[in-house]
């Protein structure tokens, strides 16, 4: 009788288990105080992530921010505000002032070398600055006033490069009633939140929208401003005043106006926007196709409409000039001369001496107070 065998044991062994991955390290928090990011709907990249905010406009950007929603709140309590009156038509607002006082604080905290020029508490800061804020911290004041949400924060970055000569290398247009952050920086385009700005590609001026400031109270250049509109209306398809020329020049860098002139603006009316034009792939210069920065004497406007523009804004200064010389050649006319001169015919069907609605500084009807 055969002992029994003992089973024979399988010779494949097991599958061993496999180790367990490490888990990633746990990213650690930032110290209290470090800066952040901007918020999600702030821009951080443009179209396909080439574009982002420099480490200066994402300060520009946390401060309009921070301003933007005290003045929602107070635009939102609008008959409350105690106003004083600062000139005919030019309202100056608690609101107002309290956000310039918050744009100055947060810039200078995190630019402490950084000069200042600011629409109500003027120029501060180093005689000479390198670097420049130039801020307008309520444009459109008398829309917001009046409960009109059209109304936005403007900062630009003026960078010094000789004695004589600066530029303006960035800007932020922000209006907190839209929601709608305008940015732009030399070199790297223009942008509407995180979407990638161009003009307008109109070339035609019979179907062209373009925007405009209407000189009121005791601004002067009215003359320029008939001048130019008479000769401009019956070329294009609408003229609009909507009262913020921050945003007037954002919207020509967004495409939805053709362009923009205005004569005698301050520089902290037009620097954010000027670079936001540029940058959009549009022209801003002054009348004469020089600085418009300088003066403040601007027409902004797209590749294909700006020099037409340009000249009839020329066209209608210089009427007005012309008008204004032919006025005071015969002011100074010797009281001898004006007395031995031959009286106006007054017959019936004699010559009529020109109108004054015909005179290059006449005022329409349509433009006199009371008119249609």
């Amino acid at each position: 009788m055969s002992e029994d065998k003992p089973a024979r044991l399988s010779l494949i062994n097991p599958p061993a288990p496999k180790p367990e991955e490490p888990r990633p390290a746990r990213k650690p928090r930032p110290p209290r105080g470090t800066p952040v990011e901007a918020p999600s709907r702030a821009p951080s990249r443009g179209v396909g992530g080439a574009a982002r905010l420099s480490p200066q406009l994402n300060v520009v950007v946390g401060a309009v921010r921070k301003a933007g929603r005290r003045l929602l709140r107070d635009f939102g309590e609008v008959e409350q505000l105690q106003v004083s009156v600062k000139g005919p038509g030019d309202f100056v607002s608690q609101a107002d002032l309290r956000a310039e006082q918050t744009l100055k604080e947060e810039l200078s905290h995190a630019r402490p070398g950084f000069a200042f020029l600011m629409e109500e508490s003027g120029i501060s800061g180093e005689a000479d600055w390198e670097w420049r804020w130039v801020v307008d911290p309520l444009d459109g004041t008398t829309n917001f006033l009046h409960g009109i949400p059209h109304w936005a924060i403007s900062v630009g970055i003026e960078k010094r490069i000789s004695d004589t000569e600066s530029e303006i290398v960035a800007g932020v247009i922000y209006n907190p009633a839209a929601d709608e952050l305008f940015w732009a920086e030399k070199g790297a385009g223009a942008f509407l939140n995180d979407k990638r700005l161009r003009v307008s590609a109109r070339r035609e001026m019979h179907s062209a929208l373009f925007a405009t400031g209407i000189p009121f109270g005791t601004i002067p250049r009215k003359p320029e401003f008939v001048g130019i509109l008479s000769r401009l209306m019956p070329q294009v398809a609408g003229v609009r005043r909507f009262g913020a020329a921050a945003l007037d020049l954002a919207w020509v860098a967004a495409g939805r106006y053709e362009g923009f002139w205005e004569l005698g603006l301050n520089k902290w009316d037009i620097a954010a926007g000027i670079v936001l034009v540029r940058e959009a792939g549009g022209f801003v210069t002054d009348p004469a196709g020089g600085d418009a920065y300088a003066e403040g004497m601007v027409v902004a406007g797209n590749t294909h409409l700006h020099d037409k523009l340009r000249l009839v804004v020329a066209e209608g200064i210089a009427a007005a000039d012309a008008g204004r010389a032919q006025l005071a050649r015969s002011h100074a006319r010797p009281a001898s001369a004006q007395a031995g001169s031959p009286a106006a015919p007054s017959a019936a069907g004699s010559p009529a001496a020109p109108s004054a609605a015909g005179s290059p500084t006449a005022t329409p009807p349509w433009l006199e107070p009371g008119g249609g």
